[in-house]
């Protein structure tokens, strides 16, 4: 494929308001919840419009390395922005860890699944099909497959896996009922929508590698100046709070 026609296939989610002045932000899906009430605090303070494109953390820097147009990566694995940055495509030394995400249990209240009972729930008979983010790019994935494997579940449950292309998508197929379970962001189960839903149960964070999650300005990007200024402000106690509240664990 024509690399400016794959690229302009990989932007079609960005928002048509979008300009060269517009701050672009290319974020984690376990941030949909959170991140727009930060971004439009930004916006108040500064009075800079932001874009926001949410995906899978692996795909978007992969993007990012073939040229994407956007001017900070807020990633929910640190390795990326780090290998972002250890390569020159993104501005070395604006890297900020800006959260720890977490691990849930999630099912809709209709589902009549006992998730008090935690990872072994997912053996059930009931349990028909389970939820995960890819795990070759999203890192909620991996972590839900370490969580199993921990278990020692992983094995046995393994042909009930659905993957999701996202954390987003993840939880959509739990919360329409396509999967009997998902193993999501607690950020998401805290949202609105899925709250109402259904129930959650924390999987312990000693059953999974941290899920460390970093932003990072882009080089290529011609808002350097006020990327950085989005960094800074997500280092401020109101965006720490906003995320506080969805679940992430913050420094």
């Amino acid at each position: 494929m024509n690399k400016g026609v794959w690229l302009a296939l990989v932007l079609c989610g960005l928002t048509v308001r979008a300009s060269e002045q517009d701050l672009r932000v290319a974020a984690a899906s376990d941030l949909q919840a959170a991140l727009p009430a930060i971004a439009a605090q930004f916006e108040k303070a500064t009075g800079h419009h932001v874009v926001l494109t949410f995906g899978s953390s692996g795909n978007f820097a992969t993007q990012i390395e073939n040229g994407a147009p956007f001017d900070v990566f807020m990633s929910a694995d640190i390795e990326y922005p780090r290998r972002l940055e250890a390569s020159g495509v993104a501005v070395r030394g604006s890297l900020y860890e800006y959260a720890t995400g977490r691990l849930v249990l999630w099912a809709r209240k209709d589902s009549g699944v006992d998730l008090g009972r935690g990872v072994a729930v997912l053996a059930d008979a009931n349990v028909t099909r389970i939820a995960i983010a890819n795990p070759t790019h999203a890192p909620y994935g991996r972590a839900a497959v370490a969580a199993m494997r921990h278990e020692g579940l992983y094995d046995r449950v393994q042909s009930k896996l659905v993957l999701g292309e996202n954390i987003s998508q993840t939880a959509q197929f739990a919360e329409s009922g396509n999967a009997t379970v998902g193993l999501i962001a607690l950020a998401l189960a805290l949202g609105p929508a899925m709250k109402d839903a259904g129930t959650y149960a924390e999987i312990p964070t000693t059953f999974y590698p941290p899920i460390e999650q970093a932003a990072v300005v882009i080089r290529a990007s011609k808002q350097k100046a006020v990327a950085a200024e989005y960094i800074e402000a997500l280092k401020g106690q109101a965006a720490r709070a906003m995320l506080q509240s969805f679940g992430f664990g913050v420094r």
